[in-house]
């Protein structure tokens, strides 16, 4: 046996701060790969954006060039001068904790806090090199693994002349392959977003990025313009976005920290939709987490929105918080001296006292904007009221695997709404759109006259009525929403706008009634089944997809994860509710035929009804999933963290008896 190691003072290894952040980097930057990529060229950035909040800086350009990256902007400069024999400049790039930022003067609100970002980037750097331009000098040092290799090289006067001559710093860096194998640049197109996003928080900054061409990101349009950016082609539910700008003298206390101008700026822009997104940042860091600010402006938004719902709630009802930012498209964006972040990635402001003032501040904007505007409360608090009453409704639905009917009030708005901007990307959303085993399932049950006329119930884009398309006579489709009518008139030889729960259509007209995928999502299913019965010829046939799970042990498990994605989701069904609905309503010979089909739960989720939280909820709900689901629904997690699933589908035939 190999004698164990002594564990005395020579165990002990003292490293300095370059060696540790080599050694140990993801303390320093989060992840390594592309993530710590990132990292790293968001310091420089946010390093010379920090030029721009105190308005010397107008101009940054990030290029990738040479295996990496550089960072030039029009500040002040990375000042030059000599501290105990070394430049400054050497200091702020190889010394941890040396920064201008520590002390006021220099910089009134910073992004950068904690003086270790330069130093990061060094260290993980193959190369870095620095150009200054200041004081009508240019200076030049290169450095490569947090080393310096070149002493500071005054390389003679800046371009320019006089009060025109150039200043600003300009950061070129390879990352090390030693740390970074592989890798040199990152996606463009993620560029590209946060570029146009710090555009939108810094208004009149230009921002250019050079990579597989050149793009300049410029606006004059601010959080409004990225509130609405943020909520995309949803409807909004008022016009113009809520703006919000206020200065506040924070009070000085004790804690160190205290005190200072505390700068709130949000825009509030409520959607129709079901899924919305919350960005918050500080001095024009990005908190992907929250914190206190982003607290303090939820508070207010639920405590007036609750003033002003309480006399239209029903006895026993109540709203929660989440029920009033449902659909909530909002930027907040604060700026104040010496915020405190949680940890080096500033993932969370932890910063208790800017709490109160951003709730007031968001409070006395709200109660002004509803007072100012008689039609804004009502359409805020109605879309909160149908929220809850969803909401209770998936919770009795997940209370029990079986089939349950809420009290739900039928909203054709909501159907119209969801299914209408689904339309444009409708078959990409998921597999089983346009499965033709799946489709050919439903052909296949065909019992009906070669010239029997169909009616496609709910028709969506026409696929399914499509397939029965060589077996039958004439297709008809039926669905509520405009686009998908537009979308099935390419399938069908006609296509009628109306409501499954009042059918435009005389009694006893159709051979053949199809349908996929709807029951699930109708309040009352049975008179929907009713109406389709009323429709049908003597004799005629229904023909109805359903995806179900496979028994009680994982039914209630994948509803949740059903709800999470479709907020329409009401019904729980199981295949013996689908048997007594169909029978409830008159239906005789009813058999079923079982598809198999694997489905991609990323593309399932990846729609703008699904926002990332949620689709984060779900992807939680296969890795957590119980020991009996996974006993009776087969799914598989990737190496690469994909998921597949494999969906029951039951194809249902019945018909209306003679």
């Amino acid at each position: 046996m190999k004698p164990a190691p002594a564990y005395d003072g020579s165990a002990i290894e003292v490293l300095t701060t370059m060696q540790a952040i080599r050694r140990r980097p993801s303390m320093y930057i989060g992840a390594l790969g592309a993530a710590g990529l990132r990292h790293l060229l968001t310091e420089l950035v946010q390093n010379a954006i920090d030029e721009a909040l105190d308005g010397w800086c107008r101009r940054i350009r990030v290029t990738a060039e040479r295996g990496g990256y550089r960072v030039e902007d029009d500040g002040r400069g990375i000042p030059v001068d000599v501290i105990d024999g070394r430049s400054a400049l050497e200091l702020v790039m190889t010394e941890p904790f040396s920064s201008a930022k520590f002390r006021e003067g220099a910089y009134s609100r910073s992004g950068g806090l904690h003086g270790l970002g330069l130093c990061c980037v060094n260290a993980l750097s193959e190369r870095l090199e620095v150009e200054v331009c200041r004081d009508g000098r240019r200076w030049r040092m290169d450095f490569s693994q947090g080393a310096p290799i070149t002493p500071l090289q005054d390389l003679g006067p800046a371009p320019g002349s006089g009060p025109a001559a150039e200043r600003g710093t300009s950061i070129f860096f390879r990352p090390d392959p030693l740390l970074f194998p592989g890798l040199h640049t990152l996606p463009r197109d993620s560029l590209v977003d946060w570029l146009q996003e710090q555009s939108l928080l810094n208004p009149g900054l230009s921002l250019e990025l050079h990579q597989d061409g050149a793009d300049t990101f410029r606006s004059a349009d601010g959080l409004p313009g990225y509130a609405k950016t943020l909520a995309a082609d949803r409807p909004f539910l008022h016009p113009r976005p809520l703006h919000l700008l206020a200065e506040i003298d924070l009070p000085q206390t004790a804690d160190p920290y205290s005190g200072g101008r505390l700068r709130v700026e949000a825009a509030l822009l409520w959607t129709r939709a079901y899924g919305g997104e919350r960005r918050s940042y500080v001095n024009h860091v990005r908190t992907p987490l929250g914190g206190a600010h982003a607290e303090g402006m939820e508070e207010a938004i639920a405590l007036v929105l609750l003033e002003a719902a309480r006399p239209l709630l029903q006895p026993g009802e109540r709203l929660l918080p989440a029920d009033l930012l449902e659909g909530l498209c909002a930027v907040l964006s604060v700026r104040m001296r010496d915020p405190l972040f949680e940890g080096q990635t500033k993932l969370r402001l932890t910063a208790d006292a800017v709490r109160p003032p951003v709730r007031d501040a968001v409070a006395a904007h709200l109660r002004a904007a509803l007072a100012a505007d008689p039609a804004l409360g009502p359409a805020l608090i109605g879309k909160a009221l149908e929220a809850g009453r969803a909401r209770d409704a998936a919770r009795r639905a997940g209370e029990r695997a079986r089939y349950r009917s809420p009290d739900a009030v039928i909203s054709k708005e909501a159907y119209r709404e969801q299914f209408g901007i689904r339309s444009r990307d409708w078959h990409r959303s998921c597999r089983w759109l346009t499965d033709s085993a799946l489709l050919g399932q439903h052909a296949a049950l065909c019992a009906v006259a070669p010239d029997a006329e169909v009616l496609d119930v709910c028709c969506g884009s026409g696929v399914v009525g499509a397939s029965f398309r060589g077996r039958v006579g004439r297709l008809t489709g039926l669905d509520l929403t405009p686009e998908m009518v537009r979308l099935s008139r390419e399938r069908l030889d006609t296509v009628v706008q109306g409501d499954v729960y009042d059918i435009p259509f005389p009694d006893a007209r159709f051979d053949l009634v199809v349908n996929r995928e709807v029951l699930h999502l109708l309040p009352r299913p049975e008179r929907p089944v009713a109406e389709i019965f009323r429709v049908l010829k003597p004799g005629g046939q229904l023909i109805v997809g359903q995806m179900l799970p496979y028994s009680a042990a994982d039914a209630a498990w994948f509803f949740r994860i059903v709800k999470k994605k479709q907020p329409l989701f009401f019904n729980n069904l199981m295949e013996e509710d689908m048997l007594a609905l169909l029978e409830g309503a008159g239906f005789t010979g009813i058999t079923a035929a079982e598809y198999l089909q694997w489905e991609d739960i990323d593309l399932w989720i990846n729609t703008w009804e699904t926002p990332p939280l949620l689709r984060q909820e779900i992807r939680d709900l296969y890795h957590h999933a119980p020991a009996e689901a996974r006993a009776a629904h087969p799914f598989r997690i990737e190496a690469d963290g994909h998921i597949y699933d494999q969906w029951r589908w039951l194809v249902f035939s019945a018909f209306k008896p003679r």
